[in-house]
């Protein structure tokens, strides 16, 4: 709920922890009408109560208390700041820490500025590799192998447009390897993923949740254990996936990133498919607060998105025929 004080000198709260902060969390909200433009702000030691009033009547440079004590306009610039920082402490919440046996790293391809992700358990040596990139395959089996680990997962996070995936060739570089995608996806590999479905190594699991929008088949996954999730192209750090082509669709997307990601607890840290602004990761937080795209209601968004005018994508000729395929196949060598 967000409520807007308004007096002579134009102050604004944005929202009721601006309130909050002012009471010492001793505070009792009581809230006569959200929608009224004008609110008096009564205050003692253990209530605030807000209550419409007109305009003409508010109180100049002030706001009227019970104790007949007026609050400043410097105090009351002095809470709002208190309650940005609150703000900020909640988006820099302590993250989970990874335990002792996780391994993670993360990659990244300079071509198509696309992040690949190595995790393993360091107890039973398997790994799993999150949107490898065709040409970054060699590179990948060989830090696998260099760390005495075994690929038993290559998973895509949906069907890629702006590069070929490597999992078709690291299945001939590491054999063993299973290949995943989302069933939705219409790609084929080893293993689709419904709903939901659990991916394991050693000790760890990896879940994947559909997240359509930006295509029709992506997945976010998650290991809840150590609070991460991998977005692909769904949620971008502070941006998203375009929605205008492979089934794409803004409203889908935007549902997707609000009751799949957003409701994830605030400080898990999100990682993406791209970036293209030399960012490595985000948290829920963040971008509940900052991104400039999904903080919109689902109407502005589709606005925003529909209004992109982006180019075609450089790659998607050639990378959608071949992403079908080489799940189970490598690519030819033309």
């Amino acid at each position: 709920m967000r409520v807007i004080v308004l007096s002579s000198f134009g102050l604004l709260f944005p929202d009721l922890g601006v309130i909050t902060a002012f009471a010492q969390n001793r505070t009792t909200i009581t809230m006569s009408s959200p929608s009224l433009a004008v609110t008096r702000v009564l205050a003692s030691s253990t209530k605030l109560l807000l209550l419409p009033v007109p305009l003409r009547r508010f109180p100049s440079r002030s706001i009227a208390t019970t104790s007949t004590t007026c609050i400043k306009p410097s105090s009351l610039v002095r809470i709002a700041h208190s309650a940005s920082n609150l703000r900020n402490v909640r988006m820099l919440a302590e993250r989970k820490p990874f335990a002792p046996d996780f391994f993670f790293r993360q990659l990244f391809d300079e071509k198509s500025w696309t992040y690949t992700y190595l995790l393993a358990d360091l107890t039973s040596k398997e790994a799993i590799l999150i949107d490898p990139v065709l040409e970054q395959a060699p590179r990948d089996a060989k830090l696998i192998q260099e760390l005495g680990l075994k690929l038993t997962y290559a998973l895509n996070t949906h069907m890629h447009a702006d590069h070929i995936t490597g999992t078709g060739y690291l299945k001939q570089l590491l054999p063993g390897t299973v290949s995943v995608i989302s069933e939705a996806s219409g790609a084929k590999a080893d293993k689709h993923l419904k709903d939901n479905e659990v991916v394991k190594f050693g000790r760890f699991e990896i879940k994947g949740l559909c997240t359509p929008g930006h295509t029709n088949g992506c997945m976010t996954y998650l290991v809840d254990e150590m609070g991460i999730a991998f977005t692909g192209d769904t949620l971008l750090i502070r941006g998203c996936g375009r929605t205008d082509f492979q089934e794409g669709d803004s409203r889908t997307l935007y549902k997707s990133v609000h009751e799949r990601i957003f409701t994830l607890p605030d400080n898990y840290r999100l990682f993406p498919a791209h970036d293209y602004k030399g960012n490595m990761e985000t948290s829920v937080a963040e971008e509940k607060q900052y991104n400039p795209r999904l903080t919109k209601d689902v109407d502005a968004f589709v606005e925003i998105m529909a209004n992109l005018n982006l180019p075609y994508p450089k790659m998607i000729d050639k990378a959608v025929p071949a992403n079908r395929e080489c799940g189970l196949y490598d690519i030819p060598k033309e």
